[in-house]
């Protein structure tokens, strides 16, 4: 109501200096009109510039077109200046407000991306010891002066809030939007839900209240916290593998120095073993019985109490090899004789090719891994049936190939025991094991250069290559 009251004042101010102080013609007390017109609508809108048109027009025709001191409406040129003035004044208020809407959109743009700035420089300064989503609800609160906020971790179920007010009932709207995956809004409560997406999946959902945002600026608002959270899940990440590997460091340590603290009496005890057996006279049947076994159960010990060093340096990533020239003829049919009193009557039956070459491999390592296959196929065999073992050439290769005659594994299994604690669900019930010794014989032969695969066909049958120039 002011400024059509500023408007009407501004009209008779015009009228008053045209013909009263100036006395101007018709034409240039229309062009007076004109710029009062224009001024008002720039000044202050489209009402305000149609009764400032009409005003002029009145004035224009009362005081300036013949006969003077009267409205002649129906003069074209009273039509004329009547459309003139009206023209201008749409024109000039519709340019008007456009520019006006955007300078606020302007200076709303800018708003946001200074409040998006200071949002990423917050989460990029933030501590990520302590509870990420409150301090990220918090900053989003206070940095966009949310009347509330809620943030909802899909992964962990939580909500974390934030701003003056809370919002009740929020929890199953949140979940519903990460159901969804779409936006949504609730014009009652003047809250807006969006979900937030990483990797194309909704891992969360915001809420916001007593706030507008344009499209843009919510979707970077949701990119920021997603990436908020994202760096906080590879750093626990990052955390959890840096304490596997000190965890499996410290583990092959500790068995190291306790695999030494074994050795000392395991040596003792071989040592008296041996002089019991060498001395003259000799033994009594019985004694010198008893006395072999524990020759030979010692030096068993001696060589597990080794192998679990060696197995735990590979498990912990640490796998260093001492290469030397091994025949194969020799090695595989000593590797055989380890087991003749462990195979529980199931035959070991083995084939070569005639002159294998020799390697140059580590041949405890190489041993280690092929007595884990050997050892495989033992376990999953049914009793009283033969493990084949047999050696070749092939592809530039030497193969050695060990097959039983068990239940066989599904193909979409074949590449899966071989990760390391995996055992099958239909046996590992009824078969011992600790899921390792499989990984183990890979990572050997890989070190190598060679590897360990299972090929199609009954029972289960492990094919290892090991390249002869190795």
């Amino acid at each position: 109501m002011f400024h059509l009251s500023l408007t009407l004042v501004f009209i008779a101010a015009a009228t008053f200096i045209c013909y009263r102080v100036i006395r101007v013609n018709p034409t240039t007390a229309g062009f007076a009109y004109l710029l009062c017109v224009l001024g008002i609508a720039t000044a202050w809108g489209m009402v305000e510039s149609i009764v400032a048109s009409v005003a002029a027009m009145l004035a224009f025709n009362f005081f300036f077109l013949p006969p003077l001191g009267n409205f002649t409406i129906a003069d074209p040129q009273n039509w004329v200046a009547l459309f003139s003035f009206l023209t201008t004044a749409l024109v000039a208020s519709h340019l008007s407000d456009r520019a006006k809407k955007q300078a606020i959109e302007a200076k709303s743009r800018q708003q946001e991306t200074e409040q998006l700035y200071a949002l990423s420089r917050a989460i990029l300064l933030m501590e990520l010891s302590g509870s990420v989503g409150f301090h990220v609800a918090q900053h989003i609160a206070e940095i966009f002066d949310c009347r509330s906020v809620a943030l909802y971790d899909a992964k962990s179920a939580e909500i974390f809030r934030g701003g003056v007010e809370d919002l009740p009932g929020v929890e199953e709207k949140l979940k519903q939007v990460v159901i969804l995956g779409a936006n949504s809004r609730d014009d009652a409560a003047h809250v807006m839900f969006a979900p937030i997406v990483l990797g194309g999946h909704a891992i969360g959902a915001l809420a916001l209240a007593g706030v507008e945002f344009s499209d843009g600026a919510l979707q970077a608002l949701l990119n920021l916290v997603a990436i908020a959270w994202e760096r906080v899940r590879t750093e626990e990440a990052a955390n959890r593998a840096d304490a596997a590997r000190q965890s499996e460091e410290f583990k092959s340590t500790l068995l190291d120095a306790i695999a030494h603290e074994f050795k000392t009496p395991l040596t003792s005890i071989k040592a008296a073993s041996t002089t019991m057996l060498s001395e003259a006279p000799p033994l009594s049947p019985q004694t010198h019985e008893l006395a072999t076994i524990i020759d030979e159960e010692a030096d068993r010990l001696t060589s597990l109490v080794t192998e679990a060093v060696r197995m735990s340096q590979i498990e912990a990533g640490k796998v260093r090899l001492d290469r030397q020239r091994v025949s194969l003829d020799l090695l595989l049919p000593a590797i055989l004789t380890q087991f003749q009193a462990r195979s529980d009557g199931r035959p070991l039956h083995y084939s070569a090719a005639p002159s294998l070459p020799e390697l140059t491999v580590d041949p405890a390592l190489i041993s280690l891994a092929v007595r884990q296959l050997i050892d495989n196929a033992l376990k999953y065999s049914p009793p009283g049936s033969p493990v084949d073992i047999s050696a070749s050439r092939a592809n530039g290769n030497l193969e050695i190939r060990i097959a039983d005659r068990g239940p066989g594994i599904p193909e979409n299994e074949r590449e899966r025991v071989f990760e390391k604690f995996y055992r099958r669900q239909a046996v590992k019930e009824r078969v011992p094991g600790t899921g390792l010794g499989l990984h183990i014989a890979r990572e050997i032969l890989r070190a190598h250069g060679g590897d360990v695969a299972i090929p199609p066909g009954p029972g289960s049958a492990f094919c290892i290559t090991i390249p002869m120039h190795s």
